[in-house]
């Protein structure tokens, strides 16, 4: 079945606007450009038609041929919304989907589905079906070329299966010039000079058509003719955004349920914004045990990136619906539609550290445990490791400001409140030095002594610091006090 099927919805922007109002089905209807008296109109319905009204007059012109007009906007997020839901549709019934310019148009490959669907018409008849049910009205023209099954889809209502291209060209050659999207200007030239149909065009002289026309008139006579070969040049495949998350025990409390979506929904929201695309619909599916599952769908009001309004609306799916039994997986799929760039500026540059929640983390925190559980390190001038910093009160979180790294990344040196007291190291180590414990391993290396002394003045102080790395590769700082000649761990490297 190598054969190529043109799918047409025609005036899709108007069976948009006549979903969101179906009391307005059998009046003369447009879609305008704006909400304003002097908008241009953009598509009609075949009542408006009727009128006399056409796309590109002003909706006030409309008005005073057909006083019932009824005309509303449909923004670009919708349709676009909806064309790609059209194009994901279309894609369970052919791997190569186009979506032309023109909205409403769109191109299917039907090579190597024959055994899949049985024959052309039967593909057809598929694809029709699932847009009625949709609640779409589409024609749809299966042949064998790009531009001549537009043509013709555009001038047949139903569906259509062409057997030879010899048929086609004939149909082809039938379509009224003003079935075809082409500007009004090269159309009423066109029509002046009794040029009606794609055949009285293509009887014209090839030779002159730019230069008597223009452009757009040669473009059309280049694509009507066949002397263009134009390639199906079908949407990319995105998959999509989603994770499923297994839980080790079974859940049934709403609150861990909520922190482990929170867990993973920023990551999620981010490589939806990297698609340029805000979050639309959240569906959630809940596994739990005994085969039960249920699926869960969170629409916020308007498509956005909001992480704290989405949880919110999490929060208030599972306390309206509580879980019937503990949930073993999660199952997380974001459905996005285009974003307006401010939001996409907004959620990449803005830093995902609240510091006004922080400071209310820490204020409970200071409220339940006292002034002194919530303190700063600052350092002093110190000669002892534990006189060189001090411990202050905290009041306000402020931004980290990290320093660039040069070479390997920094590491840390922790330091014990109080040295902990290793002894005397025996005089034979038949196994090596055990500084921590045997997990730890004996001493494999060692690194010093860095020495220091004074306080003779009050309390004479003089230590030999080392670093030692252990076999399981732990790395110890440890001095020996010379006065008391005893060993003691002063912290640990990370």
């Amino acid at each position: 079945m190598d054969r190529l099927a043109c799918v047409d919805l025609r005036e899709l922007p108007l069976q948009i606007l006549l979903d969101r109002h179906p009391e307005w089905k059998g009046l003369p209807v447009a879609v305008v450009a704006q909400d304003r008296p002097q908008a241009k109109i953009l598509w009609v319905s075949p009542e408006a038609r009727s009128a006399g009204i056409s796309a590109g007059m002003r909706y006030a012109q409309g008005l005073s041929l057909a006083p019932k007009l009824r005309a509303a906007r449909v923004s670009p997020r919708d349709l676009q919304e909806e064309l790609r839901e059209l194009t994901v549709l279309l894609g369970s019934f052919s791997p190569e989907v186009e979506m032309a310019e023109e909205p409403g148009i769109f191109w299917l490959r039907g090579r190597g589905l024959g055994r899949l669907f049985g024959s052309a018409s039967a593909w057809a008849r598929q694809i029709q079906g699932a847009l009625a049910a949709k609640g779409r009205k589409a024609s749809v023209v299966v042949g064998f070329s790009r531009f001549r099954t537009y043509g013709i889809a555009r001038n047949t209502d139903g569906i259509l299966v062409l057997k030879t291209p010899q048929e086609e060209d004939a149909l082809f050659r039938a379509v009224p010039l003003e079935r075809l999207s082409i500007g009004p200007d090269l159309r009423d030239t066109l029509e002046r000079l009794g040029v009606r149909s794609v055949g009285d065009f293509l009887r014209l002289p090839r030779q002159g058509i730019r230069l008597r026309f223009g452009q757009e008139a040669s473009d059309l006579y280049e694509a009507a003719s066949g002397g263009r070969y134009e390639s199906l040049m079908p949407s990319i495949h995105e998959e999509p955004v989603g994770c499923v998350v297994f839980l080790e025990e079974p859940l049934s409390d709403a609150l861990p349920l909520l922190f482990l979506v929170r867990r993973h929904l920023h990551s999620l929201l981010l490589s939806l914004a990297r698609r340029g695309d805000a979050l639309r619909e959240l569906e959630i599916r809940w596994v739990m045990g005994m085969g039960q599952e249920r699926t869960d769908r969170i629409r916020p009001a308007q498509p956005n990136l909001q992480e704290s309004l989405i949880l919110d609306l999490v929060r208030i799916k599972l306390e309206a619906l509580p879980l019937p039994c503990p949930v073993e997986e999660i199952c997380l799929r974001l459905h996005g539609t285009p974003a307006e760039p401010q939001q996409l500026r907004f959620f990449l540059e803005i830093s995902r550290r609240d510091l006004s929640a922080g400071d209310r983390a820490l204020a409970r925190l200071r409220t339940e445990l006292g002034d002194e559980a919530v303190v700063q390190p600052r350092l002093l001038e110190g000669h002892l490791p534990e006189a060189c910093f001090t411990w202050e009160p905290l009041d306000h979180l402020r931004p980290p400001r990290p320093r660039p790294k040069a070479g390997r990344g920094n590491i840390i040196r922790r330091i014990y409140i109080k040295p902990l007291c290793l002894g005397m190291r025996p005089r034979h180590e038949p196994d090596g030095w055990l500084v921590k414990d045997l997990r730890c391993g004996p001493v494999v290396r060692l690194w010093g002594p860095y020495v220091i002394s004074g306080g003779w003045w009050r309390k004479e102080v003089h230590r030999s610091y080392y670093f030692l790395e252990t076999l399981r590769g732990d790395i110890f700082w440890v001095y020996y006090d010379t006065p008391r000649k005893k060993w003691f761990l002063q912290g640990r490297v990370e």
